[in-house]
């Protein structure tokens, strides 16, 4: 009779170990579980997402999300969510930190599984590399030759640098540049950039140079963009040329004139033209000239040239 007890005892500890291999089998796992965002700059932020997967035969919702630590947030994740048997969704974690130093999360997942709450935890460390600056490109606008009493609009880009930057004010050290179109005060996302026009109008004949300056929360506040123009006035004989552009990624235009269809052509504008119109006072009565332009993209690259216009000058 001695083996019955040894029986007995053997399947004990079968009871035992797949009781064990039962509760080791959450419904809801997370992957990873925990996560550590490493170095952030203050006022800029990382996102990184958990995978949640449904391990089981029967469909999961997933009813309440709570994320503690003050730095950490999270993304696009709506409630009630439905996790059908196998299948996986994605919770977007936000690290935002506003000090510099070491900080750490922890967020509980509320569901209807048999283990309701899932647990995970996320860390990070807050750092201050530089100051927050207000970038300008290009640093000169040139506008060229502008006919008094007419404007030309040149586009310049403001980009934040090492976190957000909130622009409050501009300023125009001439009336003949002002900045328009840029509604204030103006935040730009920390690594971001936004356009803004810059418009000239002179008033008299000759070159014109000022800055236009941008005020701002950053370090270097105000950031300056020197601007310089030509008014020119009319002639008694002018040609007032005007094309469609080509290419959306032009970045300006050379102006090229000759006396015969053929060529060969010159370019007459002193510096790259954003405009896509241009007035050429410099022609003298009795001639014919032949007009053509070209298109330069931001790397430099100059298009063949256009079709070709004819201007003819009358005689005094």
């Amino acid at each position: 009779m001695r083996p019955f007890p040894g029986y007995l005892v053997a399947l004990a500890l079968f009871t035992c170990f797949a009781s064990a291999s039962t509760w080791t089998q959450q419904q809801l796992q997370c992957n990873p579980c925990t996560h550590g965002f490493g170095q952030v700059q203050v006022g800029t932020s990382a996102t990184f997402s958990i995978r949640l997967t449904n391990t089981r035969q029967k469909t999961l919702s997933i009813l309440s999300k709570s994320i503690q630590g003050t730095s950490f947030s999270f993304g696009n994740f709506s409630v009630p969510k439905t996790i059908a048997p196998g299948a996986s969704v994605e919770l977007p974690i936000i690290f935002r930190p506003k000090v510099k130093g070491y900080t750490s999360g922890s967020i509980a997942i509320g569901s209807n599984a048999a283990d309701a709450t899932l647990s995970m935890h996320v860390s990070g460390d807050g750092i201050l590399t530089s100051s927050v600056e207000l970038r300008v490109s290009p640093s000169t606008l040139n506008f060229g030759n502008v006919t008094v009493g007419s404007k030309a609009t040149l586009r310049t880009t403001l980009t934040a640098s090492n976190g957000s930057v909130t622009i409050s004010s501009d300023e125009s050290k001439s009336s003949e540049f002002a900045v328009v179109g840029l509604t204030l005060p103006a935040r730009i996302p920390a690594g971001q950039s936004i356009q803004v026009s810059v418009k000239f109008t002179p008033n008299a004949s000759g070159t014109a140079s000022s800055k236009v300056g941008f005020f701002s929360n950053a370090a270097n506040s105000p950031t300056v963009e020197n601007v310089n123009g030509t008014g020119v006035a009319l002639s008694a004989h002018y040609v007032s040329l005007s094309w469609d552009p080509g290419d959306a990624k032009a970045v300006g235009y050379n102006i090229f004139r000759g006396t015969a269809k053929s060529g060969p052509f010159q370019a007459i504008n002193t510096a790259l033209h954003a405009s896509t119109t241009y007035i050429d006072s410099t022609v003298a009565s009795g001639h014919t000239y032949y007009y053509a332009t070209t298109e330069v993209n931001a790397q430099g690259h100059q298009s063949g040239f256009s079709n070709v216009v004819k201007a003819v000058i009358p005689s005094p």
